[in-house]
This record gives structure tokens, sequence and C-alpha cells, in this order.
């Protein structure tokens, strides 16, 4: 049996995709097809997610920018499975072309589309529906002390909400500009710490 195709766009960003997966559609609704290891792995894409969760936020909340520092930097999959978001990935990868600069895909459930972000990628999101689900797929499992972030409003992102509902986390992050890169474009990621005793026990993840 041959591997669904799932369409690819660039955003932008080196290694930074939009996904659409292969879906069907009838009488009863639908059936989408978010993961296939094979098909991820004829792409060239990360087909190991030991760590999957989700986070449910009204309209008007931003969460972000996130990201784990080396050695338990991570791929993301991003997917939203009700309503709609705004979502934005950071280039923090020192010697990248693109480094600062932030691509934005809308994601929706009604679209059906992801978007995958290799290490070295901050991630955020807008709600811009009442309420939105975001399921994500990440590489490495959480840890606290490589848990970091950029400050939602540094990086030049033209946001769709001028006042969001942010946690005091996410208003407390360091500046992009003050920022010091610990990842290099192009070298491959470590393979993560072991995961901490009682780690998911308080807090399944950095929500973005």
């Amino acid at each position: 049996m041959s591997a669904p195709v799932f369409e690819v766009r660039e955003t932008g960003l080196p290694g930074c995709l939009e996904l659409l997966p292969p879906r069907q559609r009838d009488a009863r609704g639908g059936f989408v097809k978010v993961f296939h290891r094979d098909a991820f792995a004829a792409l060239g894409l990360e087909t190991d997610y030991p760590e999957e969760y989700y986070s449910r936020s009204r309209q008007g909340v931003l969460r972000g920018l996130h990201f784990q520092t080396p050695p338990a930097e991570h791929t993301k999959l991003v997917f939203c499975v009700e309503g709609r978001v705004q979502d934005v990935a950071l280039d923090l990868r020192a010697g990248s072309p693109t480094y600062g600069q932030h691509a934005v895909v809308e994601l929706s459930a009604e679209a059906a589309n992801a978007i995958y972000l290799p290490p070295g990628l901050a991630h955020g999101f807008c709600v811009l529906s009442d309420w939105a689900t975001l399921v994500y797929k990440v590489s490495s499992q959480y840890s606290p002390e490589h848990d970091a972030g950029i400050l939602w409003n540094s990086a030049g992102i033209d946001w769709a909400v001028d006042a969001p509902i942010l946690s005091e986390r996410d208003a407390g992050h360091p500046a992009l500009a003050v920022f010091v890169a610990p990842f290099c474009f192009g070298t491959a990621p470590h393979p993560g710490p072991p995961p901490l005793a009682g780690e998911g026990e308080n807090r399944a993840g950095e929500g973005a």
C-alpha cells in the first residue's frame, strides 16, 4: 500500500512547512489523517514524537513564543481541531538566512492544515474564533529547565489582536533583541535528556 500524500507548502523559513493532510468527507462529516510515519519519512520529516498534548483557548488568547533549548530542543507538529488561530513560527537559529524572521499561517479545523517546525524555531498563536483547540506532537519530552520563550511583541509580528490575553509567564519573556541564540542553523538536534521523575504530573508541556 502506498503512503498517503501530504501537500507541502513552504513558509519562507527553511524547514518550516505548512502541511495539508489527506482527508475524506461524506454525509457523516470528515476524516483526517494528520500523521503517517512512512509519508513523513519520504518527505524527510521527523517521525518520532514521544510526547503529544493539546490546549484549548478562548478568543483573544495569545500563547507564545515558546521553544525548548538544547539539548531538549524539538521538532513540533501543530494542528487545529476546533476553531481558527493565527499561528506563528519565529526563526532563532544562528546562521540561518531568515534568523529573526517569522512565518504566519492560519490553522483551522475546517482547513485541516498543520504547521511543521524544526528545532530552533519558537512557536506561538493567537485565537481568532470563539474557542480553539490545538494539538501538538513534539520530538522530545517536556523539560522544565530547557523551557524558554521570546516576548510576543518583540519580533515585529503583526498579531491579530492588540491587547491579547496572556499568561504571566508569557508577558515576562525576554525580547528578541537581547536573546542569545543557542541554536545553530544546519546542525542535527540533540537526542534530548531522559524524562524526569514525575514529569508531566503538574504540567503537560509548554502550551504552544
